[in-house]
C-alpha cells in the first residue's frame, strides 16, 4: 500500500551564471551569457519533511554578484534557504531525510545545515566526492565535508526510498558517476521527474544534448533515454532543475504542489 507524498515545494535553490552557454549545449549559442535556475525540493510524507537538494550555499547572499565556484559557472543567492523553510513553518533541525541528485556546489551548498538528516546518496557519487579525483568533477569538498557525520544510506542503482513507490531514487549517471534523479508520487499531480542534472533545459533533453563538462557523455544520453522511458509509461512530468522558463511556471514556496 502508498503512502502518498502530501505536497512538494519548490525552494530557490540561487543562480548559476556563465559567460559561454554552449558549455551546456556543445555548438549552440556559443559566447552567449546565460542564467539557470537553481532548485531545491522540500517534500511532506507521512508527517516527515525530506530535502532534495539544498541549492547554493546561503553564505553567497553576502556577496554582490555571487562568485566563481566550479566549471567557470557563478554563483548567486538572493534568497537564503533558511528563510524558505522558515516562510514554511520548517526549522532545518526538522528535515529528516536528505538526499541529493550530485554533490556540484547548487545542490549541496547548504548540507551543513542538517547535521542529523539520513543521508541517501548512490556509492559511486560517494566514492567520487571523497575519493582523491574529486576536483576533476567539479566537486568543493569543504561545501558537503560534514556529511562524513551524517546517518548515511549508501546505495546502488535505483532505490525505493521507502518500499512504496511513493518516493523512488532513479539512477542516471553521467553528469556525475552517481548522479540520480528522484521520482516522487503526488495525490493530485500524479509522479512528478526531479530531473537533478540528467540536463539541464528542455531543449538538451529532447536533442539528447551533453554539457561538455559531464563525466560520461553516454552514460548522460541512456540516462535521458531512461527518464524518457519512465515519462511515457507512469505519464510522469519532469521539473527540470536548471530551465528558468520551466521554473517560472511551476509555484515557489511558500506555495506547494500536491
Amino acid at each position: 500500500m502508498v503512502t502518498p507524498v502530501e505536497r512538494i515545494y519548490d525552494l530557490d535553490g540561487g543562480i548559476a551564471e556563465v559567460a559561454d552557454a554552449s558549455i551546456y549545449s556543445p555548438g549552440i549559442d556559443v559566447g552567449k551569457p546565460l542564467s539557470l535556475s537553481c532548485n531545491a525540493y522540500l517534500i511532506r510524507r507521512a508527517g516527515q519533511w525530506i530535502l532534495w537538494d539544498t541549492g547554493t550555499g546561503d553564505a553567497l547572499v553576502n556577496v554582490p554578484g555571487g562568485e566563481v565556484i566550479a566549471h567557470g559557472i557563478r554563483g548567486v543567492v538572493t534568497r537564503t534557504l533558511v528563510s524558505q523553510l522558515a516562510e514554511i513553518g520548517v526549522d532545518p533541525g526538522d528535515i529528516s531525510l536528505l538526499i541529493l541528485s550530485h554533490a556540484h556546489f547548487d545542490h549541496v551548498g547548504n548540507t551543513r545545515l542538517f547535521p542529523k538528516a539520513k543521508w541517501i546518496v548512490q556509492r559511486k557519487e560517494y566514492e567520487a566526492m571523497f575519493g582523491p579525483d574529486f576536483a576533476e568533477h567539479g566537486f568543493s569538498p569543504e561545501l558537503y565535508e560534514t556529511l562524513r557525520d551524517n546517518p548515511t544510506e549508501i546505495v546502488d542503482g535505483d532505490h525505493d526510498v521507502f518500499g512504496d513507490g511513493s518516493i523512488r531514487l532513479l539512477s542516471t549517471p553521467g553528469h556525475t558517476p552517481g548522479h540520480s534523479s528522484l521520482s516522487v508520487r503526488l495525490p493530485k499531480s500524479g509522479i512528478i521527474i526531479l530531473s537533478g542534472d540528467v540536463a539541464h533545459f528542455e531543449s538538451n533533453f529532447v536533442h539528447r544534448r551533453v554539457p561538455e563538462f559531464n563525466f560520461d557523455a553516454e552514460q548522460t544520453k541512456a540516462s535521458m533515454d531512461k527518464i524518457d522511458r519512465i515519462i511515457k509509461s507512469e505519464k510522469a512530468q519532469l521539473w527540470i532543475n536548471h530551465d528558468t522558463e520551466q521554473c517560472a511556471t511551476i509555484p515557489h514556496a511558500p506555495q506547494w504542489v500536491e
